[in-house]
């Protein structure tokens, strides 16, 4: 894999040149375009980060998929049902994917294999240099293959950009895909308020609705008696209410009735107090 490295970082990590894997990666679509039956070509990954780009890559092109567990024997043993014959082999890692390399090579079957820096091109017929250790980088890897196989068919046009989004390709953790469905199947915390809908100012019936406030000349001024009584009061506040009331009407206070007894007798500035002998 040194052709295929760019440089090598101070940390150790080499680089790959990507123009190398753009090339790689074309040849690699024509020769699964070259085959003619698309059932033909086998997608192997047995690492969880690509096999559901390998299955996505095998609905979209047509391709036999075999995501998990390789079972030996599938090329060589004639005698088991799972036994296939195809005609292209694409891997996702060579390194984990040493069982299918290796009975490809005794059946004479081509490989095409994602290899990083630290991969094993024994048995590898097209290596398209990647890293195939990241979930988001083997995902994108497989959905460029299978962009570039369908516009090498001519299904999607070169010019029109493909529909399909790359995070379909991408690897989703099991729990964190059921807790989001949980959360989308949950009903929300806080119910949505009813919306009322309040009738245009042009819908209320009226013409200018705005009241006037009414002209006032004076302020000290007693306002007119309506037929509405005022509410009753007990005690003092009372008492000079009513005495209110009756000198605005005219008529004379009410006083107790010791005081006319006090004044016949004299004694006028003692009041109904005063003691009679």
């Amino acid at each position: 894999m040194k052709e295929y490295c760019f440089k090598r970082r101070s940390d150790g990590i080499h680089l790959i040149n990507l123009k190398k894997t753009w090339e790689k990666l074309l040849l690699a679509a024509r020769a699964i375009v070259a085959i003619e039956n698309p059932a033909e070509v086998c997608a192997i990954s047995s690492r969880p980060y690509g096999q559901r780009a390998v299955l996505k890559f095998a609905s979209f092109t047509g391709a036999t998929p075999i995501a998990g567990r390789f079972t030996p024997g599938t090329f060589t043993n004639q005698i088991q049902a799972a036994f296939r014959e195809p005609r292209l082999l694409v891997v996702c890692d060579p390194r984990a994917d040493h069982q299918p390399v290796t009975e490809a090579s005794y059946v004479n079957l081509p490989v095409i294999a994602f290899c990083n820096t630290d991969a094993t091109l024994r048995y590898v017929d097209i290596a398209i240099p990647c890293n195939n250790k990241s979930q988001h980088s083997i995902g994108l890897m497989w959905w460029m293959l299978t962009r570039e196989v369908l516009r090498m068919r001519g299904t999607i046009l070169r010019d029109i950009p493909w529909e399909i989004m790359v995070d379909l390709f991408f690897y989703r953790d099991p729990e964190e895909a059921e807790k989001e469905e949980q959360a989308q199947q949950a009903p929300p915390e806080r119910a949505l308020k009813e919306t009322v809908e309040y009738p245009a100012p042009e819908q209320w019936g009226g013409g200018d609705l705005t009241v006037g406030q009414p002209d006032v000349t004076d302020w000290s001024a007693v306002p007119e008696k309506t037929g509405q009584q005022p509410p009753l009061r007990t005690g003092r506040l009372r008492r000079q209410f009513l005495s209110l009331e009756r000198a605005q009407s005219g008529v004379p206070a009410m006083t107790p009735a010791g005081a006319e007894c006090g004044a016949q007798l004299g004694h006028a500035s003692s009041g109904w107090k005063t003691r009679l002998p």
